[in-house]
């Protein structure tokens, strides 16, 4: 098969076991820097290009699209669902879920547990914000931000309403969440692929930070789900509709609460701390997919 990464980073450790995984297996794989893609909209006539070439007899797509080019990495994605190009995360799901906010509103439309969450468009009325979601200490998370940036703990209602008011001004669109006191600084991810937990993990924060990120010094342990966070993390990713991704949770007194469902979830932190991998499994759906895709061709 010839399967395509959209990727801006071919030395990165994902990219790269995906890469390896692929032609361990005799298909031909490709990196592609999806900004460098154009796109040609013409009637019957859906084409793209990347660096001068049209792009052609691409069987799947494996996107890694970062956050901060998603309306293009979209765009992009939409192009190749267009050509009938099978992709392991469609535009419509990575949309839904790195926009946080529709995330947080589809997830809890379907009665799953997310930590209480309020949004408002540059209020005044800072004091009713914070007493929406149970008043101090809350976390104060920038709608745009990743990898833990742009996320603030704010243990005092001065502090809070100082944040709050500072990013109003300079017209950035933040949420307002509670914390959970009892998750104690961790949180669990876990990775499906497919419709099956693949791996998980359970994230703890440095002594003094609040944020269990791995990019921000945190540790992490190979764990088995409960039960409910299995259910928890599938649901969700059923929800908006990804057959890859990572959902983040936080264990509390009330259940698993999702606090985040990433569609290009980063491979190296998760095989290196359960031994899984990760790389192996988004392959073998890849391989399901394109034969199941072509025996319903042959079919019709």
């Amino acid at each position: 098969m010839n399967i395509v990464i959209l990727s801006r980073g071919p030395s990165l450790y994902s990219t790269q076991s995906l890469v390896y995984e692929g032609r361990k297996r005799g298909h031909r794989m490709r990196v592609i820097d999806h900004v460098q893609c154009n796109i040609i909209i013409e009637s019957g006539k859906p084409a793209i290009y990347y660096e001068g070439e049209r792009l052609r007899n691409i069987d799947a797509v494996i996107p890694r699209i970062g956050a901060s080019v998603t309306f293009h990495g979209t765009a992009i994605l939409r192009q190749f669902e267009l050509l009938k190009i099978y992709s392991t995360v469609s535009s419509d799901a990575l949309l839904r879920s790195r926009d946080k906010l529709r995330c947080l509103q589809l997830l809890a439309m379907g009665n799953l547990g997310v930590p209480k969450t309020a949004y408002t468009d540059f209020t005044s009325d800072v004091g009713k914000v914070i007493d929406a979601v149970g008043g101090v200490p809350i976390i104060i998370k920038l709608l745009e931000g990743t990898h833990g940036l742009g996320v603030i703990l704010a243990e005092t209602r001065k502090t809070a309403e100082s944040v709050i008011d500072a990013f109003n001004k300079i017209k950035e669109r933040i949420i307002v969440q509670e914390y959970i006191k009892e998750s104690k600084g961790s949180d669990v991810r876990a990775f499906v692929v497919d419709g099956k937990i693949v791996a998980a993990m359970k994230r703890k924060a440095l002594p003094g930070e609040f944020r269990s990120n791995l990019h921000r010094g945190g540790t992490a342990i190979h764990i088995k789900l409960t039960q409910a966070e299995a259910e928890t993390a599938l649901y969700a990713t059923r929800i908006l509709g990804l057959d890859v991704a990572g959902v983040d949770m936080l264990q509390s007194d009330r259940g698993p609460l999702v606090l985040e469902v990433n569609p290009s979830p980063g491979l190296e932190g998760i095989t290196r701390t359960t031994g899984i991998d990760v790389a192996e499994k988004i392959i073998d759906m890849v391989e399901r997919k394109i034969q199941a895709q072509r025996r319903a061709d042959m079919r019709y």
